[in-house]
């Protein structure tokens, strides 16, 4: 029953009933709200504190820790969308808006002709006032014509989807950990000896078009990356 308690818990922190940094209901509530004994609560707070979900501030109560954002690489969402369940604002600063010739390598990431325009973008984005991941970002300009600076202080896959009418359909992602560029860290608000994780990402219309080649660097306290994996029973 504990556990089931500890679940109730943790949805309610997803879905923002509970939010970081706030106390949580006293025991007595929990334990009127959940119709459980106070054994129970006190059980299922307990283990959600040695998780390290919880903090309990003696002679003050239980609040809800700041947790690393669980990234579902298997879900293609926005910045803004995976962070929308913890009620912060986000927001862009786009350091570096220009057109280039693709490189050999950026031509073969994004599927066209090695010296063919494409935008490069690099932004650094933000949770409140916290700055979460570093983003530069090519896009081929025949696709994207009509993409400007102010597009990029907003959501990208909004204008994709919502003003260009394409549909985004999956990502290819690769999952590195490195030690950061000093400017990188710079940006992030960290020691250039603390690693951090690096993802490349291919992003792919329906049609199975290449529209975009990122690579996003997030700091390590920020995000915690979980899998699935099933053995092969063949």
């Amino acid at each position: 029953m504990y556990r089931k308690i500890a679940d109730a818990i943790r949805e309610k922190i997803r879905l923002g009933d509970y939010k970081i940094g706030e106390a949580l209901p006293t025991e007595a509530q929990l334990r009127e709200a959940f119709s459980v004994s106070r054994v129970t609560v006190r059980q299922a707070l307990k283990l959600l504190v040695e998780n390290g979900e919880l903090e309990s501030v003696r002679g003050s109560g239980t609040y809800v820790k700041g947790n690393k954002v669980n990234y579902d690489i298997y879900q293609q969402s926005s910045f803004a969308e995976k962070w929308a369940h913890l009620g912060g604002v986000t927001h862009s600063d786009v350091l570096a808006f220009e057109v280039c010739n693709a490189s050999l390598a950026m031509a073969e990431n994004l599927d066209i002709p090695e010296g063919s325009q494409v935008f490069y973008v690099q932004r650094v984005r933000y949770l409140d006032n916290n700055p979460i991941t570093v983003e530069e970002t090519w896009l081929p300009t025949a696709m994207f014509p009509d993409l400007t600076y102010q597009v990029m202080q907003g959501s990208k896959y909004q204008f994709i989807e919502q003003q260009k009418k394409m549909v985004i359909d999956r990502s290819e992602q690769e999952i590195i950990p490195v030690l950061p560029p000093k400017k990188i860290a710079d940006l992030l608000g960290i020691d250039s000896a603390q690693p951090i994780i690096e993802k490349r990402t291919r992003g792919y219309l329906i049609d199975g078009t290449v529209f975009e080649y990122s690579r996003n660097y997030f700091k390590s306290s920020d995000y915690k990356f979980t899998l699935v994996a099933q053995r092969n029973r063949a």
